[in-house]
């Protein structure tokens, strides 16, 4: 097995069980050693800590194991054995209102560099390390083998996560036109060959049913509406009205037709192509416009892409968020409901929560805290890697 070894004193994270290893905690490395080879962590003073997938960057060392294990086929169908236990426990895998999830969350499955989403008969699969690459085939076939005729097909996605790499898109098992899932009993298409992350967002199921609840009697705004998964489900709460807005004109193409495929000309729906930060400057203030026009919209979901994708950009992020929320709490009618969420990484919590304090105290809103949300069951995050937590979210009741 070939090895890197680590500067003295740099072992300490990995006896906490941390799954990264970081290029600056390393003393030198084997010569022979290539991007995404399996390796082992050796200590100053020469004891076996971990392995691992090397890979040149930040990132030095993505950790596969603390117990010396072989990384072969059946390491990673140990993994994706228990990954699918997992899924069992909290009722995604059989269950008949929904055959879309996520199978396997990088560090949160003890699969650093890996995402597998569920979509019906077929799996998504999203490669963030060279390593997780180089064994996309080991990886597809035992996990067939252990889903036991619930997949057929599995479609290879890592374009954009490897872009440096060029990997090419594609089924490397199976191939189907079927491209329709089930969520909480609700239809959606999905378009893993063109669309964002593995084409559709498991993440916010769990809120979605949420918001579906709060829904009945309000005039509803979705922002950054992507595939329109929010808007149906507060058509199936009974929205008065449902407005769907996002710059892309292929996520408002995407999002009519999964609006039509569960409520086919449903007059309380209409979307718009446009920016974000536009269309709520048209909007009425909540203190009425001079003619006595009230503001449109008593549910507002601002649910925007990550506005931080590393530290730097932590500062920017922040005010962004403020500002975006600030001209929601001035828009939002009293009595309004608020469901805002933050998907990036190096934002915390208490991050986020300040920045939409500071929105509220800015537009001069009383606001009152209904839930705080985050990832679901099926993202698990790993205890030893807090910084798997990336999804935040607010429910927020606006006087």
């Amino acid at each position: 097995m070939k090895q890197v070894y680590l500067k003295r004193g740099k072992e300490e994270s990995l006896l906490r069980f941390h799954p990264w290893v970081f290029s600056g905690a390393l003393h030198h490395v084997d010569d022979d050693i290539n991007e995404g080879d399996t390796v082992d962590v050796i200590t100053s003073n020469g004891q076996y800590i971990a392995t691992g997938h090397y890979q040149q960057g930040s990132i030095a060392v993505r950790i596969l194991s603390f117990n010396n294990d072989h990384i072969d086929d059946a390491f990673f169908h140990m993994r994706l054995q228990q990954a699918m236990e997992a899924r069992k426990a909290i009722g995604l895998v059989d269950n008949p209102q929904t055959n879309a999830y996520r199978l396997v969350h990088g560090e949160g499955d003890m699969l650093p560099g890996l995402i597998i989403d569920i979509y019906g008969q077929t799996a998504v699969m999203q490669a963030h390390s060279i390593g997780m690459h180089k064994q996309r085939m080991v990886i597809a076939q035992q996990l067939v083998d252990v889903m036991q005729g619930r997949i057929a097909h599995v479609y290879y996605k890592s374009e954009t996560t490897l872009a440096f790499m060029e990997p090419e898109n594609g089924y490397i098992i199976g191939g189907s036109n079927e491209n329709t899932a089930l969520e909480n009993g609700l239809r959606f298409y999905v378009d893993w060959q063109r669309g964002q992350k593995t084409g559709f967002f498991v993440d916010q199921r769990d809120n979605r049913k949420l918001l579906e609840h709060y829904a009945k009697g309000r005039r509803v705004l979705n922002m950054f509406c992507y595939t329109g998964g929010f808007s149906f489900y507060a058509m199936r709460g009974e929205a008065l009205q449902v407005h769907s807005v996002d710059s892309s004109a292929k996520a408002i193409e995407l999002t009519r037709r999964n609006v039509d495929l569960n409520y086919n000309g449903d007059p309380r729906h209409e979307a718009f192509c446009d920016d974000a930060f536009h269309f709520l400057d048209g909007l009425s203030s909540a203190r009425m416009a001079t003619d006595g026009t009230p503001p449109p919209y008593d549910l507002i979901i601002l649910d925007p892409p990550a506005f931080a994708k590393h530290r730097g950009a932590l500062h920017n992020a922040l005010k962004g968020y403020t500002r975006l929320n600030e001209k929601a709490f001035e828009k939002i009618a009293s009595g309004g409901i608020l469901f805002t969420f933050s998907c990036s990484q190096v934002v915390t919590k208490d991050h986020f929560r300040n920045a939409v304090f500071t929105a509220a105290a800015q537009a001069g809103r009383s606001v009152r805290i209904l839930h705080q949300l985050h990832q679901p069951a099926d993202h698990p995050i790993n205890i030893y890697h807090p910084e798997g937590e990336y999804l935040k979210g607010l429910v927020l009741y606006v006087e």
